[in-house]
């Protein structure tokens, strides 16, 4: 099989790693790629968000299976373009992505659903935006409605920095706030049939305990050793389901990765978001721990055929990231500094490039990624840490408590 991976981030050189590890798979190109895939795969200049030059060049490397990594070319109709010249493509059509791309939208297809998720409330200026913040009280949770890489979402108890994001933003969702342990659920669907992957857990916030600005991700781990028993086949039955039901009811069935963001609160659990992709740092540790040859299952889902495919294997143990981020990041991250000690198995390239001298520089917010497993949750954590330690690149910080929580004991889920 011929695989063209579009994108050029952490989440997809860990799809590469999954891709070129899949014995089916006789060539993997990525499109345009980064430093750390072009180790393990052919790289092709595209502008990933642009349907027909995508589609143009799977047909040019005749590839047999499409995999689109980030929300923007979703949105943009790359899988659609690609469909359209008769080859199989992982990730859902662009009216099906606005699962992501309009959290308004998200918000009817759940309320459609009859999925349980946070009230909320659309709002386009400032009275509307003020009333639903008093609506519900503080935390404030104020949402981008649009695409916003990660970085669209304040919560904050500061109602004045609350309006001010929602008048940066233009069109946002005002949700209630959810308490409870957050968990990531990746879910592979063809429309119909789908198949859970491991629960996984993110940290948005940049610095240590939670502090600071939202960020796309600084780290993450699976399994969840205190994940409540049932909690997947619940989520699937209360969630997924009827939202795959729903999008079907509409002409615009969802096939590709469906990305449930999870809230286990007092009354269960509740979903934060929904994703059209794959996340991004969790894809690092769930792909980490998937024996499943990762091809043959996206090309399941891409073809219709998941219902199928064989029962998930996994890898026992566990699996940890750490996210090596830019000085200056999120707000205005610093780039063009060299990096060194990235060459090692285990780290994960996000937002890197090549001088022409052929220096690893920075080229982005979150630039590198320690990955690690090991037979339980603390061994994998202290191997992450030490590829992160032997990462040099100036100015850079990392938080230094994924997955400590979990490590502890100390993330009590409500009953």
């Amino acid at each position: 099989m011929r695989v063209l991976l579009v994108g050029g981030g952490g989440r997809e050189h860990a799809l590469a790693l999954g891709l070129v590890g899949d014995r089916g798979v006789e060539r993997v190109i990525a499109a345009p790629g980064n430093p750390g895939i072009a180790g393990i795969a052919e790289l092709r200049d595209v502008a990933a968000a642009d349907p027909e030059a995508v589609a143009a060049l799977a047909v040019e490397v005749q590839a047999d299976l499409v995999v689109i990594g980030p929300e923007a070319p979703l949105v943009a109709g790359v899988a659609d373009a690609v469909r359209a010249k008769g080859i199989a493509a992982f990730g859902p059509s662009a009216e099906a992505a606005r699962l992501e791309g309009s959290k308004t939208f998200a918000k009817e297809i759940m309320t459609a659903a009859g999925v349980p998720t946070a009230r909320a409330h659309t709002c386009t200026d400032a009275e509307s935006t003020a009333r639903a913040l008093d609506e519900f009280g503080a935390p404030y949770v104020v949402k981008n409605d649009g695409l916003a890489a990660g970085k669209g979402v304040v919560v904050t108890e500061d109602r004045d920095a609350a309006l001010a994001h929602a008048q940066e933003c233009g069109r946002v969702v005002v949700e209630e706030y959810l308490a409870g342990p957050e968990v990531s659920l990746f879910v592979v669907t063809d429309g119909e049939a789908a198949l859970p992957l491991l629960p996984a857990q993110d940290f948005k916030r940049v610095g240590d305990g939670d502090s600071g600005p939202n960020t796309g991700g600084m780290g993450a781990y699976a399994p969840l050793p205190w994940a409540p028993p049932g909690l997947v086949d619940e989520v699937m039955r209360d969630v997924v389901h009827p939202t795959l039901a729903e999008m079907r009811r509409r002409g615009t069935p969802f096939a590709g990765l469906l990305y449930v963001g999870l809230a286990l609160t007092t009354a269960g659990p509740r979903v934060i978001e929904f994703n059209a992709r794959f996340g991004d740092p969790e894809t690092q540790v769930v792909l980490a721990l998937l024996e499943t040859p990762l091809a043959g299952l996206l090309h399941a889902a891409a073809t219709g055929t998941l219902a199928a495919h064989p029962p998930l294997r996994w890898r026992d143990g566990a699996a940890v990231t750490v996210v090596v981020a830019a000085d200056g990041y999120p707000a205005s991250p610093r780039t063009g500094d060299v990096i060194t000690g990235a060459d090692r198995a285990g780290i994960i390239h996000a937002g890197t490039r090549r001088a022409a001298d052929g220096a690893l520089l920075s080229a982005g917010g979150r630039v590198l990624c320690g990955t690690a497993t090991g037979p339980d949750l603390a061994a994998a954590r202290d191997a992450a840490y030490a590829l992160v330690r032997g990462v040099e690149l100036a100015g850079s910080h990392h938080r230094t408590d994924i997955a400590a929580a979990a490590v502890e004991g100390r993330i009590a889920v409500p009953d």
